[in-house]
């Protein structure tokens, strides 16, 4: 005779929804976080052994003390917080690692810097970094990364440093990234990006350096440049930028770098450009168009350390009282359209530390 258990489909249906749970729970600490998932500290470890999983060349073995013979805030490159004991820094530059960057790292949710300069990481750059909105500090620099910038690094409001240079990144500077109005560093140069600069720079009050040099760029350099008043280092070239470069941008006094070198830019330098510049060092507008004379305000940016005006249209003689910048070392002033008046060599002799002068081509 059979027994029958009233119960039996109340214990089946009970069974099979501990089932999914479990299941559920399990595929939580497996796949990226979700604004639904609760990061805690085993998701940081699981999301650590998948980003060593991504690495398939590790040189010097920099990743081997990421095992379970040592707590995972004690494994080379991870820094936790004390409070959580959850990863706030992820930093391993410079060990020739080759492999990608899994989206699982948008599960370090505790993450405010991530470095991993100088290695050969390929790949995107997960859009799952997005979801970092703690991090302040992104360096990818000198890999071989590809594809676009996420535009989702707009969430992360915390952001003060981008710097992805020398990569192999596409596609356009996002102007989502004119929301993240910490930013004191932007660095994108040497990738292949396309499109102009920006207009967003503008209302970045903060930004400090903003290297794009060394890209497809194309267009004028925006006005809106002119009003940051914390730049110190701005270079846009070797592009293909053209027309003028705006005045505003000769009337930032912090500015220590202006490369404009190898565009299409054109116009006159300011006459008082060394009153309103007076903290330039390095100054390249080699293999442009612009014309006129090279003023002799030079004289007053005592700092200069560094002029490169070859390539251009420059005419007139060279300023007699370029001797007064001591700390002068490259004046390189070839293929122009100067005057045979060579009574500025005799001031130079006041710069005892001149290496390279060249003036042919005049």
């Amino acid at each position: 005779m059979k027994l029958h258990n009233p119960n039996f489909p109340a214990l089946l249906c009970s069974t099979f929804l501990h089932i999914i749970l479990l299941f559920t729970v399990t595929l939580l600490y497996l796949k990226p976080a979700t604004s639904s998932a609760t990061p805690t500290n085993e998701t940081d470890r699981l999301a650590l052994l998948k980003f060593k999983e991504s690495i398939d060349y590790d040189p010097y073995g920099i990743l081997s003390s990421w095992n379970d013979s040592f707590q995972f805030c004690n494994w080379h490159g991870i820094t936790c917080g004390h409070r959580h004991q959850r990863v706030t820094t992820l930093e391993l530059q410079g060990h020739n690692l080759r492999g990608t960057i899994p989206p699982y790292i948008g599960n370090l949710t505790f993450l405010r810097a991530i470095n991993l300069q100088n290695n050969s990481f390929y790949g995107e750059i997960p859009k799952e970094v997005g979801q970092l909105f703690r991090l302040r500090d992104l360096n990818l620099t000198n890999n071989t990364l590809g594809g676009e910038i996420p535009t989702n690094l707009s969430s992360c409001s915390e952001l003060r440093h981008i710097i992805v240079s020398n990569n192999k990144l596409i596609g356009k500077i996002p102007k989502e990234l004119g929301s993240l109005t910490k930013l004191v560093s932007l660095g994108v140069a040497r990738n292949n990006f396309n499109g102009g600069i920006p207009g967003f720079l503008g209302n970045l009050s903060l930004l400090i350096i903003f290297s794009a040099a060394y890209n497809d760029l194309v267009g004028n350099i925006p006005e809106s440049v002119g009003r940051l008043k914390s730049l110190s280092y701005f270079a846009v070239g070797p592009n293909k930028l053209n027309g003028m470069v705006p005045s505003s941008l000769y009337n930032i006094s912090s500015i220590r770098t202006l490369s404009f070198s190898q565009n299409q830019l054109s116009g006159t330098l300011p006459e008082n450009i060394g009153h309103t510049l007076p903290n330039l060092q390095w100054f390249y507008l080699s293999d442009n168009k612009f014309f006129g004379s090279i003023p002799s305000s030079l004289c007053n940016a005592s700092k200069l350390q560094k002029i490169d005006l070859s390539n251009n249209s420059f005419v007139g003689s060279v300023p007699t009282n370029l001797g007064c910048l001591q700390d002068l070392y490259f004046l390189h002033l070839s293929m122009n359209k100067l005057g045979k008046d060579l009574d500025f060599l005799t001031s130079l002799r006041n710069c005892s530390k001149m290496n390279v002068l060249s003036f042919v081509g005049n």
